[in-house]
C-alpha cells in the first residue's frame, strides 16, 4: 500500500509518499517541501494570505516531483492535513487532496495535523508503543497521551498563551535577529551563558495546572530586561539573553514532558514540531529523560518541521487499522482540536 500524504497548515507545501510495511512502520519514498518562509521573513511572521498564495503556486508543481521521486503514477490513498492551521493555508491543500483522490478515484483521508508529528518518528524509530508526545512548534504547544496511531489522541496539556515557537519568534525580533526565530536564536545561544539571566519559569508553581505552558511572562519578562538596560544605558549580551531565555523554555518543556510521562505510566517519551530541532530542548530531554529511565524518541530536524511525509505516514496507519475513508464534502477546520478521532468523514 503506498500512501501520499499533502501538508499545508502554515507557511510549508509538503507533499510525502510512503510505503506501508505492515509492521507498524512505512519506507519513504518521497519527501517534497516548498517553503515560503524567506516571503514571511520581512514582516517577522507568517502571513495568511502570502501563505495561501504561495500554497497556489507550489502546491502542483511540489505534488509532481514527489511523484517523480516515488517512481509512481498515482498513490493508493491519499491524506491530507484537515486541522489545525491557517484557513486560506488549509483550504488550499485540502482542495488539491480532494480533486487528485477524485481523479484517481482513490480513497481520501482527512488527518489531524498533530497526529502526524507523532506519526512520522515510526520511519526512524520502529512502530509506536504507548507513548507522551511533546509538540512544540510556532502555533502549538501540546503534551499528548498517544496510545494507538489509529486511534483518538489524549490531550494532557497545552499552552494558555503563546506557543513556546511565537515566543523564539517574538524574542528573536526584540534582539534584532531576524526570522524565523528558533534557530537564529539556538545560534546566539551556543556564546552565551544559560545561567546569565534568572528568567521566569511559567506555570511551574505548587497550584498550577501540571501539564499546561505558558511563555507570555518569559516573553514579557525578556522584553523588560532590555528595556531597563537600555533606559541605564548600559549594553546587554545578546548571547546571554538568548540562552538563559532557551534554558527558561527548555527547563519547562522537559520538566512537565517527564512528569507526563511519570504521571500516565509510558516509558517512552517522543518529541516533534519544528521547535524541537533546537539544541537545547534535545539536550536537556536527553539528560532528563536518561535520569528518569525512559526511552527518548526524536526525529531528524527536517522530520521535525512541517512535512508531507507526517501525513502520509498518519495516513498509512489510519488506513491499517481499518479507518473508513473520509467523503469529499469533509471541510478543513483551523481549530481542530487533537483530543479527536484522528480521521474525519
Amino acid at each position: 500500500m503506498i500512501v501520499m500524504g499533502i501538508e499545508s497548515s502554515c507557511d510549508e507545501t509538503g507533499v510525502g509518499i510512503v510505503r506501508w510495511n505492515g509492521d507498524g512502520t512505512c519506507e519513504l519514498l518521497a519527501d517534497e517541501v516548498a517553503s515560503s518562509v524567506d516571503q514571511h521573513a520581512r514582516y517577522g511572521g507568517v502571513v495568511p494570505e502570502v501563505a495561501s498564495r504561495a500554497h497556489l503556486e507550489a502546491i502542483v508543481p511540489t505534488l509532481r516531483r514527489a511523484l517523480a521521486a516515488a517512481d509512481i503514477s498515482k498513490p493508493d490513498a491519499l491524506a491530507v492535513t484537515i486541522g489545525p492551521g491557517l484557513a486560506g493555508a488549509l483550504l488550499v491543500g485540502v482542495a488539491a487532496a480532494k480533486a487528485y483522490a477524485a481523479a484517481w478515484d482513490i480513497p481520501f483521508y482527512a488527518v489531524n495535523h498533530l497526529g502526524g508529528h507523532v506519526a512520522v518518528d515510526t520511519l526512524e524509530h520502529g512502530p509506536m508503543p504507548s507513548c507522551v508526545a511533546l509538540l512544540v512548534s510556532g502555533g502549538h504547544t501540546h503534551l499528548l497521551h498517544v496510545e494507538d496511531l489509529a486511534k483518538p489522541i489524549t490531550e494532557l496539556g497545552t499552552t494558555v498563551d503563546d506557543a513556546a515557537g511565537e515566543a523564539f519568534d517574538k524574542v528573536a525580533r526584540l534582539l534584532g535577529l531576524g526570522f524565523p526565530g528558533g534557530p537564529a536564536l539556538d545560534a546566539a545561544a551556543r556564546d552565551g551563558d544559560r545561567d546569565a539571566i534568572p528568567f521566569p519559569r511559567g506555570m511551574t508553581g505548587p497550584r498550577d495546572a501540571r501539564h499546561d505552558f505558558s511563555f507570555s511572562g518569559l516573553k514579557t519578562a525578556v522584553a523588560r530586561y532590555v528595556e531597563s538596560k537600555e533606559r541605564a544605558g548600559e549594553t546587554y549580551s545578546i548571547p546571554d539573553i538568548a540562552a538563559s531565555f532557551q534554558e527558561a523554555v527548555a527547563d519547562v518543556l522537559t520538566m512537565k514532558a517527564v512528569r507526563a510521562a511519570r504521571d500516565t505510566g509510558v516509558d517512552t517519551l517522543v518529541l516533534g514540531g519544528g521547535a524541537t530541532a533546537n539544541s537545547r530542548i534535545r539536550s536537556l530531554a536527553e539528560e532528563r529523560c536518561a535520569e528518569a529511565g525512559l526511552t527518548l524518541r526524536v526525529p531528524k530536524p527536517r522530520l521535525c518541521t512541517d512535512n508531507g511525509v507526517m501525513i502520509a505516514s498518519l495516513g498509512a496507519h489510519i488506513v491499517a487499522g481499518g479507518a473508513a475513508p473520509s467523503l469529499l464534502t469533509v471541510a478543513s477546520d483551523p481549530g481542530l482540536s487533537v483530543a479527536t478521532s484522528q480521521v474525519f468523514t
